[in-house]
């Protein structure tokens, strides 16, 4: 007993002492980026007001951004007489929490969440897979003409939309996936080129000797795909996942393309037919709070994951 007892203490200092020493590792590399930011390219200090400027710079340019968000939340928030008044009011003078509730009751608000969940959900999976293995194949393996074809597939990226919306529709059609979620998801199975072209960027980084030595060692392709590669590559891969998420759950045109049954049509489509419905009475407080509602979860996606976002953009863009 007295043996378990030492044993279990000795675990947990031991446990105590490693994140003591991670924390101070943290502390130490933040010192050193603070001081970093703070010299310029031939490593002089910057003068002190340099900083400040900076800041309140990007605090007004923040506020300019955020200005938007802050004034469709107060108007979602207000009566119809209160939205009348001129001057507007800053605040609300009497909080109408009630909007949301009857911008939800107007519209089948659950049935096109769900159906943009599903969308979005599908489109970010594929989205990550696919683009990572055509990713892999342009950047960790050798094979001949592998730049001629990766230009070519950069160069679909100055495709406009407009090319391929009617062979697109037709295909979809005479398949009678029209009024399905499929011409939606489905694409996203073969990879996007910019997709493609963020993640080729990343996994050139990774040092090729490491990915022969696993060849070495008889590890298969597949294998080093997924337990080499793809925990390296988490950052970029979450960039990825943020950027199909927000193009999928945004996506206008191609709802009102595909999607004329209500029963499947997604919120971009529903704040768009709840416009018009009342195209005559628009009640922009309900509006504001529906729009609200709809990019909230877009908002709690970003700022959960925006140190991934971030490392996953800038690290691809430098070596």
């Amino acid at each position: 007993m007295t043996t378990s007892l030492t044993e279990h203490d000795s675990s947990a200092a031991s446990s105590t002492a490693k994140n003591s020493s991670h924390l101070a590792e943290r502390r130490r590399q933040r010192a050193e980026d603070a001081d970093q930011n703070n010299r310029r390219a031939d490593g002089t200090l910057r003068p002190w007001y340099s900083t400040l400027i900076a800041r309140i710079v990007m605090i007004a340019l923040s506020a300019l951004f955020l200005l938007p968000m802050y004034w469709m939340i107060a108007s979602s928030l207000k009566s119809n007489e209160e939205l009348a008044k001129f001057p507007p009011t800053l605040l609300p003078q009497s909080w109408e929490f009630g909007n949301y509730v009857k911008a939800i009751t107007a519209m089948p608000f659950l049935q096109f969440f769900a159906n943009s969940a599903i969308i979005t959900v599908s489109v970010v999976v594929l989205s990550v897979v696919a683009n990572f293995i055509v990713a892999y194949g342009f950047s960790c393996i050798e094979w001949p003409g592998r730049d001629k074809v990766f230009l070519v597939v950069i160069g679909t990226l100055f495709l406009p939309f407009p090319v391929t919306l009617i062979p697109m529709f037709d295909m979809w059609a005479r398949l009678g996936a029209v009024n399905t979620l499929f011409p939606l998801i489905i694409p996203a199975m073969f990879g996007s080129a910019f997709f493609v072209f963020l993640l080729r960027q990343f996994l050139l980084q990774i040092p090729r000797d490491m990915l022969n030595a696993a060849r070495v060692d008889g590890a298969s392709e597949w294998t080093i795909l997924w337990k080499l590669v793809f925990p390296t590559a988490r950052p970029a891969l979450t960039t990825v996942a943020i950027f199909a998420a927000v193009g999928a759950w945004n996506d206008f045109m191609g709802p009102l393309i595909y999607l004329q049954d209500q029963r499947v049509q997604t919120l971009s489509i529903g704040l768009q037919t709840f416009r018009s419905v009342n195209a005559q009475d628009v009640s922009f407080n309900q509006l504001m709070a529906a729009s609200f509602l709809v990019i909230l979860p877009l908002l709690v996606l970003f700022f959960i994951f925006q140190r991934y976002f971030i490392r996953g953009i800038t690290i691809g863009g430098f070596k």
